[in-house]
């Protein structure tokens, strides 16, 4: 699938590139495959997310390290035709990790200076951070939730007539823009069997996947956070619950009252 973002403004880019923006993307998007590899959706993960309110100043910053990547990507790629994206970034979250690099990494390691590449994206997730309000310490989950607040801000804005679109001349000014949501009950894919017991994930983005399908694998039956839990091996319902909890927050799936059940 391939997703075209028509933005002539590198401070888009920039946003986009941020850890903000991936952290809502693995949560919102979709998943494909045994091995839950992320898929980025439009419609969930770029029309509801809500870009800052970022002032001139902060914009600046963020379109100037925006540019400074996507120069230094090119020019290393244009000097190394070997060097790809893909294994450019591998190496990045290596480095990010403290990691060792095998001997091929390292090679990209030297071609791509793949340190450059990830000293900006440290900058831009401090910038965007800013941007927002943030202090650039939040936990994935934190971020999240902020995002999901702010969606809900923008939601009730666009509601009221207030609309901030991202190319007003394209998008007819004047004109009130659908509220950005997220579209409720979408298929999740996956190839896990609902009633095999499946082991925790390591990172936020692959327990809100896997917790996700586990509720859209029941269909229409709703589960509480202990039985979602116990689909899980050695989880328990107070981990599981704050993650239905965001969830249903994003429309991905209903929370039912009095019962404090979950459903798709």
């Amino acid at each position: 699938m391939v997703v075209a973002i028509a933005l002539d403004d590198a401070f888009y880019l920039g946003v986009l590139s941020s850890r903000t923006h991936v952290v809502w993307a693995l949560a919102a998007g979709g998943i494909l495959g045994v091995g839950a590899t992320p898929r980025y959706n439009k419609s969930r993960c770029f029309d509801p997310f809500p870009f800052p309110a970022a002032t001139e100043v902060q914009q600046v910053r963020i379109r100037e390290l925006a540019e400074a990547l996507d120069i230094h990507r090119k020019r290393q790629q244009s000097q190394h035709s070997s060097l790809t994206l893909t294994d450019l970034y591998n190496v990045v979250e290596k480095l990010r990790a403290g990691l060792s690099l095998t001997p091929k990494e390292q090679i990209t390691h030297e071609n791509g200076l793949a340190t450059v590449v990830l000293s900006l994206h440290q900058q831009l997730d401090v910038a965007v951070a800013a941007a927002y309000g943030w202090s650039s310490t939040l936990s994935d989950a934190e971020i999240l939730t902020h995002l999901v607040q702010f969606n809900q801000q923008r939601a009730a804005e666009e509601a009221a007539g207030t609309v901030r679109y991202l190319r007003p001349l394209y998008q007819a000014p004047g004109e009130q823009q659908a509220a950005m949501a997220l579209p409720v009950n979408a298929p999740v894919a996956t190839d896990v069997a609902a009633t095999a017991a499946q082991p925790w994930p390591a990172e936020l983005a692959q327990q809100m996947f896997a917790v996700r399908s586990i509720v859209q694998q029941a269909g229409g039956e709703a589960l509480s956070s202990a039985q979602v839990a116990a689909r899980f091996r050695r989880t328990k319902a107070d981990k599981v619950k704050p993650l239905l909890d965001t969830l249903a927050m994003m429309s991905l799936v209903r929370h039912l009252e009095p019962e404090d059940t979950y459903a798709a």
